[in-house]
């Protein structure tokens, strides 16, 4: 069973396709593939197709090569947060979470799935939650710079509709995440408010696991 994680830096965690031993990075995949290697290394074949900072459109412009000619048994797909952050950093905060945004985010989101349908109509899709908690890089809960990343709620919320629209698996994660940083601190799962440490990295995958055993896999079996 092949199986295509398709996104950003999140996904990505500094892989190296050429080297089998550092293919999977430093994040979330590595768990994911540790876990189902250790179950069956002949069953699964996993597959890194992160790029640091890419966004929904970056996506849509490799599909073809980094997906479709993979002829992959599922793909999973975790993407949006860079669509929030880009918007941040050159001060078009006004724009986030605007119709209009929204709007353009969940067309060339809803383009990448209707056209990996046509092309792999039997594989699995699963899209995952983007997510974000308070960080060096987003700021402190309740400023204003915070304000502008919790746009990314209103993205979430457009890529589960495309999910139910297109008949693909949800998983949610921003929950998981505040649940967790309730407990023990952000910091101690999302270093900078985006990206993993190693407790959010298990967090991902453990919760990927769940959804991907209870019922992706199932699916495919029949």
């Amino acid at each position: 069973m092949k199986i295509v994680f398709f996104g950003d830096s999140i996904t990505d965690m500094s892989h190296h396709n050429d080297q089998e031993i550092f293919s999977y990075g430093s994040g979330f995949l590595m768990y994911v593939a540790g876990e189902l290697y250790r179950e069956d290394p002949k069953k699964y074949r996993v597959i890194n197709k992160g790029i640091g900072g890419n966004r929904v459109a970056d996506l849509y412009s490799r599909v073809k090569t980094d997906v479709w000619y993979e002829q992959p048994d599922v793909v999973s797909i975790l993407i949006g947060i860079n669509d929030v952050w880009q918007e941040v950093d050159i001060q078009n905060e006004k724009k986030l979470g605007t119709e209009a945004e929204l709007a353009r985010f969940k067309k060339v989101y809803g383009m990448l799935l209707e056209d990996t349908a046509r092309v792999l109509p039997n594989a699995k899709l699963i899209l995952c939650e983007p997510f974000v908690l308070p960080g060096t890089v987003t700021g402190e809960r309740g400023s204003e710079r915070f304000k502008s990343f919790e746009a990314v709620y209103a993205y979430a919320g457009a890529i589960k509709e495309l999910a139910d629209e297109y008949g693909a698996y949800f998983l949610p994660l921003q929950k998981q995440f505040d649940e967790a940083a309730d407990q023990f601190g952000s910091e101690a799962y999302l270093y900078d408010g985006v990206h993993p440490m190693v407790a959010g990295a298990r967090l991902i995958a453990e919760e990927w696991l769940k959804l991907f055993k209870g019922q992706v896999e199932k699916s495919i079996r029949g």
